[in-house]
């Protein structure tokens, strides 16, 4: 049996019985590995040899972290609660209530979406603005995997679909990966084609909304990472330097990323953090506490991006993705509807183990593109197909950043389970729809 089916189905069985999602991802790349022809040496050492590919991320996740802890010494959180309950009233009063719970699903929705291209800064966000929220969501009882099948929505949605940032990126890479795969398009192609899965995502979103979440859901309210470390205080100076240290930290990432074009994160967070030692707010004698409580945040999301990094480097050892793909192929015969399916199921499959859509679309084109032209499917079908079929388990994943992002945020206090509170909501109402709609623009183009 192929090697990546068997350590995704490993690593996925392991996280939906609680293992930690580390281990589960260090056991699946062993058992993939070895099943995939490797011996015992050459799968660790290729697994330790992997561990660098994300180090970056992990790192910037850290001092995140940090930077979020620190404005926790501003008051910014008890400012938002105190606005809250300004807002929905101490007596709670239901229709302000239900008001302000929807304010807030749009602000947060909106600002997803632009942090994948009118602010191009990904997941940085997220350990900024949402665990000060975590008590303001407490207090209108929001369920917090509503609030993840939110954000990661705004994370896949606009790159699938919009060719600015982080889309552009991805429309960039679905071209010259089909140019040289003997399909040329043009980039304004991509967006139309890309339509239907999009639509497909927004019913997921809408069901979420409606349906699923809909119901309030208690949490116990918890301090964010240290207790000792929150402020209970706060002054318009303090606010002030809070939102410039925000709008600094966002500047450098931009600057970084769009103008030099290198990493920006890190420094970003470096930079929000000078800004709130110069408030006064923190003191420079607790910078070590600090930077220990925000790392304790923010250590399982880098372990995980790390250990991630090692899974996906033996699965691509054994080449048994490559596998994958060609007997896929050789399964589908001529059949148009079975072809679409089987191609944006193992587009899945490659996605959820390895765990970024981009990186799964060098994977895929090769096999996929000449299968489609030889098939009979039309460019914009084929462009449907393979641009769905990277995006598919994205959502879902374990070990993807639109889903590890969305936990940085919710479980800053411990009440938001990675598995079942983000990654099995967002696997639901993102790639069973995707699928759907995928394979509808596969006939349908």
């Amino acid at each position: 049996m192929n090697a990546v089916i068997i350590a995704v189905v490993v690593m996925l069985v392991l996280s939906l019985l609680r293992v930690n999602v580390v281990f589960a991802l260090v056991a699946g790349s062993l058992v993939g590995g070895i099943t995939g022809g490797l011996d015992v040496k050459t799968t660790i050492d290729t697994f330790t040899g992997g561990l660098g590919g994300n180090a970056t991320v992990a790192l910037s996740y850290a001092l995140l972290g940090a930077f979020a802890v620190a404005l926790t010494k501003t008051g910014l959180p008890d400012a938002m609660v105190d606005g809250a309950i300004k807002l929905v009233g101490r007596d709670g009063e239901s229709r302000r209530k239900s008001l302000s719970k929807a304010l807030l699903i749009l602000i947060i929705l909106i600002i997803s979406i632009f942090s994948q291209n009118v602010v191009p800064v990904h997941i940085a966000f997220i350990p900024v603005l949402i665990p000060p929220l975590l008590k303001v969501l407490n207090e209108l009882k929001v369920d917090r995997r509503l609030i993840a099948t939110v954000i990661t929505f705004g994370l896949i949605t606009p790159y699938m679909f919009l060719p600015v940032g982080f889309g552009g990126i991805f429309h960039g890479i679905l071209q010259s990966n089909m140019a040289d795969s003997g399909l040329t398009i043009q980039l304004s192609d991509i967006p139309k084609a890309m339509l239907l899965p999009a639509i497909g995502m927004v019913v997921g979103l809408l069901i979420a909304v409606f349906f699923s979440y809909r119901k309030k859901r208690d949490y116990e309210t918890l301090e964010v990472a240290d207790q000792e470390l929150s402020s209970n205080t706060y002054t318009r100076k303090s606010l002030v330097f809070a939102v410039v240290a925000i709008l600094v930290s966002l500047s450098v990432q931009l600057f970084l990323s769009q103008i030099l074009e290198v990493e920006g994160m890190i420094f970003g967070a470096l930079a929000g953090l000078v800004v709130v030692y110069l408030s006064g707010s923190l003191k420079w004698n607790e910078a070590d506490a600090l930077l220990t409580s925000g790392m304790r945040m923010m250590a399982f999301i880098g372990f995980v991006m790390i250990a991630a990094s090692g899974f996906a480097a033996v699965l691509k050892e054994t080449g048994h993705v490559e596998l994958l793909v060609e007997n896929s192929a050789q399964l589908i015969g001529g059949n148009q509807s079975v072809g679409a399916l089987l191609m944006l199921v193992v587009g899945l499959l490659v996605t959820m183990g390895i765990g970024s859509s981009f990186s799964t679309i060098p994977i895929i084109t090769t096999i996929f593109v000449p299968l489609c032209m030889e098939l009979g499917f039309s460019p914009m079908a084929t462009i449907a197909v393979v641009g769905t079929a990277a995006a598919l388990g994205d959502a879902g994943s374990p070990a993807s950043d639109s889903t590890l992002g969305p936990t940085s945020g919710l479980n800053a206090d411990g009440n938001h389970n990675h598995i079942w509170d983000t990654c099995v909501p967002t696997f639901l109402h993102y790639n069973l729809p995707l699928i759907l709609f995928g394979w509808i623009a596969a006939i349908l183009l």
